[in-house]
């Protein structure tokens, strides 16, 4: 009976608490209060978003005796367990601390509103004021070197006190003693340069001592670029897993780690350990230990201590995964290939300019449903064969093929954070610029992303697909940043080293809230060993660099030299810029103006894709190919590959008042790609009143010039058939709806379609529009003008060219090419020859689409002309024709010029006289 009577009371108090807890009403508001020690608010924010939806930026907008107040409305948060936060500075200039931090929804005061209250430089956020100590306190204490320690105090303390009452203390007990303090010209300071009278040693965890003042762990993020540390810790051995079926060595890099121990789980996601174990560490900062037996299939982690906290994180050398990359796997390689594995390579170009390069992403790939594919938004899915539309129009795999690109680049395939692997539900996508494992295929696109090996295998079966397709496979890789800063397993297990800090906060010229620092040993030999073994393990063609302008010069040559020992016909390229400012100088950046120092690596050329299709990010802005003026230099500054020519004046060039390439392989041409408005969407703002026709002809005359041009061509998948993202121009986590392929497109404007292939048959048969070096374009291109003495006179808003035929560059004939910019039909005069039409206003080819005698012929508004001839033209001599180009042969300029009368004078003005003029 006493049993049964307590029972129920237990059962009548918990059912008591049940309406408060299950049934409570969401809060209607947030109330945030925020203390700053140096009383400075200004341009500081907050940062709000509800779990698993988009941020937004709000004010404090009030104040109190504690400080600033922001008061934030609450709607549609049933469904919201906790409500992230960050305060901020401006737009992401700096952050009050680097943790994202979060507020559980059932915290609700008797008002029904989430109060919360946050200190300067405090992880932790209080619900009650009166449990805040706002005594006088260290907020930051970092070494700038071995000797020297800047200290930043909540409160004014006189400087003649820090001299005789401060010191470092060592793990051991030991105090260093300041030799000098500094803190400016007054008696009282809140900043402080304290030089100790001796040296710290390196390894050892030092405090502050101050009085009543709490102890604050020493940052000593300032020394770890300094050749002292480097030499200490250095480490050139193998890290991560070392696996054979008798053993396997697990290896982990973390100098402050109070000590390591291997956790091993048969599962990649679940409560069970199965065993934990010790490792010891061996010289140069790096934990070891052997395990004896086949571990292929079992997952693990690393968990350890660091300044007094214990922490569990996964392997930054891992190279495969369970769900979501939370827990690392052992993987036996040998079990992971696929058929003919053994066997599978790449295609073969001597320079990158012979590529032409498809971008594409693997679930737009194939995740509408007129795409015909079987596993659709999956690795697989994309080397389908045999796939096409209702219609019948070719789709997927074939449609690469048919199209004729000789490589896709693909978006962010490693393991990235944005995606709940757990819940793959329709519309959930991301571009994937959120690393989390540098080295692991993407889970979402496997089949399977429990099962580590699949990924893996699946990945292999995409690559060789596209390899016995004859398509090389270029990898997106972003070494720049990664998803988490503070709570990154870099940052957890060597905590500021792996990034740039400034003044205690993480750099951010990634744009996304830090960026690593990859000047350092260590994190150079991460991105390098990882960048290795993309190539090495899964036959990787080539790398396109995000944010390359991020990276050091010196880590980008050593991978340069080390990839191409590894395959010397490796494709290398990247972003020549950053997304913010970086502490590190200008000079010391792969920039594009520094593209000198490595010259087999390219650079997106920012200057010619606007120039062709206006502003990225003035979205009303026209170009040349839409018919706005002024443009016609940096179009030209990408026809010549971003290198010197005479005829370019770089003082109207857009963005660079220099080349910036040594060779013509170094300029990726393009005029889009996944960022920023898609080609199409882009003429729909800047020409809203033209017609569909006008628009078609802008895009086909933009990919005309980028295919044409010297360089990489680069294009966008479904630019072919004229893509559009309705107008979204960031569409990284949009959802398929928007980012999709809708093949039922290419059979809608497959005329489009076969002009992009025809100009890329174009390109592959004409050697003249893939010169390999800056002498060959400066001698080998001769620029129109509008002069009556050139052989073709341009109208405005005209460019043309010509590329005299020349058996030592291994052109045969004669190549013109014009463009007609100009939003109306505009009339050329050609001096009288046998001419091919290759490229018009509505079809391209490398054979001729009709003949062509000479005389007078009219373009049609924002339209390209190609032309090839065997006769040789002298610029500055109208109609003037030789016969042979090179000087070897033995023909003169003079013997040219006699010939180009004689042959006027046999009647080629009476043919262009009698010629009619003709549209093309």
């Amino acid at each position: 009976m006493k049993k049964i009577i307590s029972f129920s009371l237990v059962l009548v108090m918990v059912l008591s608490v049940i309406p408060q807890v299950v049934f409570a009403e969401a809060p209607t508001e947030l109330i945030i209060h925020y203390h700053r020690f140096d009383s400075v608010y200004e341009n500081w924010n907050l940062w709000i978003w509800p779990e698993s939806k988009a941020g937004t930026s709000y004010e404090f907008t009030d104040e109190d005796e504690f400080g600033k107040v922001a008061v934030i409305p609450l709607e549609n948060i049933e469904s919201v367990d906790q409500i992230g936060f960050i305060v901020r500075k401006g737009d992401w200039e700096a952050k009050d601390v680097d943790q994202d931090r979060f507020i559980p929804v059932n915290r609700v005061n008797a008002k029904n509103q989430l109060e919360i209250f946050v200190v300067q430089g405090s992880e932790t956020f209080y619900f009650d004021a009166s449990e805040i100590d706002l005594s006088p306190k260290f907020l930051s204490a970092q070494l700038i070197d071995e000797k020297t320690v800047k200290i930043t105090s909540s409160k004014p303390i006189p400087i003649s006190e820090m001299r005789s009452g401060f010191s470092l203390v060592d793990s051991d007990g030991t105090h260093l003693k300041p030799a000098a303090v500094s803190g400016g010209s007054g008696d009282m300071a809140q900043n402080f340069v304290v030089l100790l009278e001796d040296a710290i040693t390196i390894g050892k965890d030092y405090v502050t001592e101050f009085g009543t003042y709490a102890e604050v762990p020493i940052d000593i993020s300032g020394i770890y670029g300094t050749e002292i540390f480097e030499s200490t810790f250095g480490y050139t051995g193998v890290l991560g897993v070392s696996y054979t079926k008798n053993k396997t060595t697990f290896r982990v890099w973390s100098p402050l780690a109070e000590d390591m121990t291997l956790v091993l789980y048969a599962e990649g996601l679940g409560p069970v350990e199965l065993e934990r174990i010790p490792m010891r560490q061996s010289d140069q900062g790096v934990w070891e230990v052997s395990v004896e037996g086949d571990l292929h299939g079992f997952y693990y982690t690393y968990a350890f201590k660091m300044n007094g906290q214990d922490r569990e994180t996964y392997d930054p050398y891992a190279v495969a995964a369970g769900v979501n990359g939370d827990r690392s796997m052992v993987v036996d390689f040998e079990q992971t290939h696929p058929e003919g594995w053994q066997n599978d390579r790449g295609p073969v170009y001597e320079k990158s300019n012979d590529a032409i390069v498809y971008e594409m992403h693997i679930r737009d790939f194939s995740i509408h449903p007129s795409s015909g594919i079987e596993h659709a938004g999956k690795y697989l899915g994309v080397v389908e064969s045999g796939t096409q539309t209702d219609a019948g129009t070719v789709t997927g795999l074939d449609h690469l093929k048919e199209l004729g690109v000789t490589h896709v680049q693909i978006l962010p395939m490693y393991d990235f954070n944005s995606i709940d692997e757990r819940q793959l539900t329709e519309g959930v996508f991301n571009w994937g610029y959120d690393p989390k494992n540098y080295s692991v295929p993407e889970g979402s696109y496997a089949t399977d992303p429990y099962n580590g090996e699949s990924r893996i295998l699946e990945m292999k079966q995409m690559i060789k697909g596209l390899h016995d397709a004859g398509i090389g496979v270029i990898m997106d890789v972003v070494y720049n940043h990664t998803a988490l800063s503070a709570d990154s397993n870099l940052n957890l297990l060597m905590p500021g080293y792996y990034y740039r800090m400034d003044d205690g906060k993480f750099s951010n010229a990634s744009g996304t809230g830090n960026e690593t620092a990859s000047e350092r040993i260590m994190v150079r030999k991460l991105i390098l060993d990882s960048l290795k073994h993309w190539v090495e393990t899964y036959h990787i063609d080539g790398f396109r660099f995000d944010l390359m302008g991020v990276h050091d010069i010196e880590t980008m040559q050593v991978i340069e030299k080390e990839l191409k020992k590894i395959n010397p016909n490796i494709i290398l390229y990247g972003e020549g810029w950053t997304g913010g400012t970086s502490t590190l100088p200008d000079g010391e950046r792969l920039l594009k103006a520094n593209l000198s120092a490595t010259p087999t690596i390219g650079a997106f050329n920012d200057d010619m894709r606007d120039g062709i299709k206006g502003h990225v990010f003035n979205a009303e802005e026209g170009a040349f190919a839409s018919g706005y003026a002024g443009f016609e230099e940096s179009v030209k500054f990408g026809i010549v590959g971003a290198v010197f020519h005479p005829q370019v004046n770089y003082d109207a060039v857009n963005y660079s008042n220099d080349p910036w390439a040594v060779n013509p392989s170094q300029s990726v041409n393009y005029v889009s790609a996944h960022d920023n408005l898609t080609l199409w969407d882009k003429f729909q703002v800047t020409n809203p009143a033209a017609s569909e026709e006008e628009r078609i002809r802008m895009h086909m005359l933009s990919n005309a010039i980028v295919l044409t041009s010297q360089g990489m061509p680069f294009l966008h998948l479904g630019v072919d058939f004229l893509r559009t993202k309705e107008g979204d121009h960031n569409s990284y986590m949009s959802p398929d709806s928007i980012n999709q392929i809708d093949w039922n497109r290419k059979t809608m404007y497959h005329d489009v379609f076969d002009y992009h292939k025809g100009l890329i048959d174009l390109r592959k048969n004409y050697p003249a529009f893939r010169l390999s070096t800056q002498s060959a374009i400066e001698s080998g291109i001769v620029f129109f003008s509008s002069e009556e003495t050139s052989v073709v006179s341009l109208k405005d808003q005209m460019i043309g060219y010509m590329i005299p035929k020349n058996e030592a560059l291994d052109i045969s004939e004669t190549l013109i090419v014009i463009f007609n910019g100009r939003d109306k039909a505009q009339e050329i005069n050609l001096p009288g020859s046998e001419y091919k039409i290759l490229v018009n206003g509505q079809e391209a080819s490398a054979q001729a689409l009709e003949k062509f005698k000479g005389g007078r012929l009219e373009m049609p508004s924002y339209s390209a002309l190609v032309l090839s001839t065997e006769d040789v033209f002298i610029e500055g001599q109208t109609n003037r024709i030789a016969t042979d180009s090179n000087d070897s042969k033995g023909v003169s300029i003079a013997l040219i010029a006699v010939l180009g009368f004689v042959f006027a004078s046999a009647g080629v003005l009476l043919v262009m006289g009698r010629q009619k003029k003709k549209t093309v």
